[in-house]
């Protein structure tokens, strides 16, 4: 038998993939109907572009919301306010010294909440996965797209 694998992730991204889901069914899906309907009144459906361009949307949000609704059901939601400690695990906010003594910032959270522009890196990054398990002082090595980086865990938070 198959097991699940939980996906972990904030109460934040939980709730903007609720939101996201709650967008499709009651937005999108009832004006594709809309959409086809009309396009069915048009007449002959197999000449018809807009009824077929029609149906491939529904298509693809129905996909959406079935991709949405699985991660909902298989999500682990984590409050990084709740632990503590000296090792990096999901939720922790890392706080990095680079080879060049230039200090930086990661929050380490899901894959659908990474946007490294802000600070927030998937525990699946190559980054993430060097750090989770290592504590404060350890030095960290990986492998980035523009070559091997190295890191020095200054500091934790679990904000």
């Amino acid at each position: 038998m198959a097991t699940v694998e939980k996906m972990p992730m904030l109460a934040e991204g939980y709730e903007r993939l609720n939101a996201d889901v709650r967008h499709l069914k009651t937005v999108e899906r009832p004006a594709i109907i809309d959409a086809i309907e009309e396009a069915r009144a048009h007449g002959d459906l197999s000449e018809n572009a807009e009824y077929h361009a029609a149906k491939e949307r529904q298509g693809q949000i129905e996909a959406q919301i079935a991709d949405i609704d699985d991660r909902l059901s298989r999500a682990m939601v984590i409050d990084p306010t709740t632990l503590s400690g000296d090792k990096v695990v999901f939720g922790a906010t890392v706080h990095l010294l680079d080879e060049n003594d230039k200090k930086v910032k990661y929050q380490i959270v899901g894959e659908t909440e990474a946007d490294a522009k802000v600070g927030r890196i998937s525990y699946n990054s190559p980054l993430g996965r060097a750090l989770i398990g290592r504590n404060v002082g350890d030095e960290v090595e990986f492998s980035a797209p523009s070559g091997d980086r190295y890191f020095e865990i200054e500091k934790l938070e679990f904000i």
